[in-house]
C-alpha cells in the first residue's frame, strides 16, 4: 500500500514549498504521529526540504510525501486530502488503521 494524495493536496503542497522557497524537485510535506491528542496519537505536518535517510517518499499529481518508517506502520494507506470551506481550511487525513478519532479530527486511536 502507499499513502496517497488528492489532487486538492498536491496542489496545496506545491503552493505551500513555493511560498517557503523550496525545490518541488526535491522538497515535500512531511507527515508523521506522534503520541498525543484528546485521542492517543497527533499527526504532524512539516515541509522538507529533501527525505531523510530511511523515509518511505510518494508522489503524486508532482508533489511528495514523506514518511518516517515508525509513522507509516500508523498511516499505510491512508489519504491526504486538503479542503478550503468558509469556516476552515487545511490537509484532511482519512486514515484506514484509525479505530476513532477526537471531535476535531487533528487525533486519532488504534
Amino acid at each position: 500500500m502507499s499513502i496517497k494524495l488528492t489532487e486538492a493536496a498536491a496542489t496545496q503542497i506545491k503552493v505551500l514549498l513555493t511560498e517557503a522557497s523550496l525545490p518541488e524537485a526535491t522538497a515535500g510535506l512531511r507527515l508523521g504521529v506522534t503520541g498525543g491528542g484528546c485521542a492517543g496519537y497527533s499527526y504532524t505536518f512539516d515541509l522538507g526540504k529533501e527525505p531523510a535517510h530511511f523515509d518511505s517518499v510518494f508522489e503524486q499529481f508532482g508533489a511528495r510525501v514523506f514518511c518516517d518508517k515508525k509513522s507509516y506502520l500508523f498511516l499505510n494507506g491512508t489519504e491526504i486530502d486538503y479542503q478550503k470551506t468558509t469556516m476552515s481550511q487545511g490537509f484532511v487525513v482519512k486514515n484506514p488503521n484509525s479505530k476513532g478519532s477526537c471531535g476535531c479530527g487533528s487525533s486519532f486511536s488504534t
